[in-house]
């Protein structure tokens, strides 16, 4: 199929032209996190083109997500699919002629750097500070431009980080949020449609940015869809951020041990190894069965145990549900896993 049919009502848009999309189709994009935001991005910027486009997620579908997260269904919760495989078994049935690459994985400072290598963009779809602050770190130390966004109720804002030229996402968030300060989509809910919204916002400040266009916005957009407000927010560079004024990567290189993570949306605690491995899944299936019920694909084993669930990924991660708190889940994982 010709790049001129696939593209052609896009190609007509004097903003792109032929000139734009193919700078898209030769563009290499990454989409970090694949949940209400990052579904809605990746399933535009596929259509819209974009050669190649790496998506990147820790967790698993589940009921709760149909809500909003636009490219699931009830046949990926059923198979139990993690997100990044399963948007990409989707998307790959909407456009056969680009890249797409997935990969199951935390984001944490051990790795940011490798998911970004060879990108010309990277897209927000995350659900907290702390991802972003790291996000935003090693972008700007690699000099890679990236979208923020960010939903929750029925408001919503987006941000284009352009390093050297706008003023970055520490600007404006100076740290991380201690634990439980913060409401969460589980505590006070999300439209799909404010996350629908933010995800077209952000695809298309995407666009702009990869064909070079002078229109890319370098404000904050903040809407409120059930309050009916639209607000486009000047923000100023600051000399003394530590990112973009000073050079100093704080999240980027702090020591990462083990550690956990409690997940937005559900009662789960989320633990990571300190080395990541490959996990001989039929070798773990014959250790964990006579514990309790077990069974896996070739992403994923479950493990259930009294009241506990147990969700394990091949490079060792594993979110735990159920656990009474963070302590606890380590010491699960620790029983059951090995950590």
């Amino acid at each position: 199929m010709a790049i001129s049919e696939r593209y052609s009502r896009q190609i007509r848009l004097r903003q792109i032209g032929e000139a734009g999309q193919e700078k898209i189709n030769k563009s290499r994009v990454a989409v970090i996190g694949t949940g209400a935001l990052g579904t809605v991005i990746a399933n535009n910027l596929c259509r819209a083109g974009v050669g190649y486009l790496r998506l990147v997620d820790r967790d698993y579908v589940e009921l709760s997500n149909l809500q909003r997260q636009t490219i699931f269904d009830e046949k990926d919760v059923e198979d139990n699919l993690p997100k990044a495989v399963a948007a990409v078994l989707h998307l790959q049935k909407v456009n056969s002629e680009i890249v797409l690459e997935p990969v199951v994985s935390d984001v944490n400072a051990g790795n940011i750097e490798k998911l970004i290598e060879g990108i010309d963009l990277v897209l927000d779809g995350t659900d907290n500070v702390e991802t972003r602050l790291l996000i935003n770190d090693a972008c700007q130390k690699h000099n890679i431009p990236w979208v923020y966004g960010g939903a929750l109720m029925s408001s919503g804002m987006t941000m284009n980080i352009l390093p050297g030229e706008t003023a970055c996402y520490r600007c404006i968030q100076h740290e991380a949020p201690t634990p439980g300060s913060h409401p969460t989509c589980s505590s006070v809910g999300v439209l799909g449609m404010i996350t629908g919204i933010i995800g077209c916002l952000e695809s298309t400040e995407a666009l702009k940015i990869l064909t070079g266009s002078p229109e890319v916005s370098k404000k904050i957009c903040y809407i409120d869809i059930w309050q009916n407000t639209i607000e486009y927010i000047d923000i100023s560079k600051s000399k003394e951020c530590p990112a973009c004024g000073q050079g100093n990567y704080e999240y980027l290189n702090s020591f990462q041990g083990s550690y956990t993570t409690s997940l937005c949306g559900r009662d789960s605690i989320q633990v990571i190894p300190a080395r990541t491995a490959e996990i001989d899944f039929p070798a773990m299936a014959e250790k964990l069965s006579p514990l309790g019920i077990v069974k896996y694909n070739p992403y994923i084993l479950n493990f259930a145990v009294n009241n506990l669930e147990i969700t394990l990924f091949k490079d060792g991660r594993a979110i735990i549900k159920n656990a009474k708190d963070e302590n606890s889940a380590k010491s699960v994982y620790s029983e059951y896993i090995g950590l």
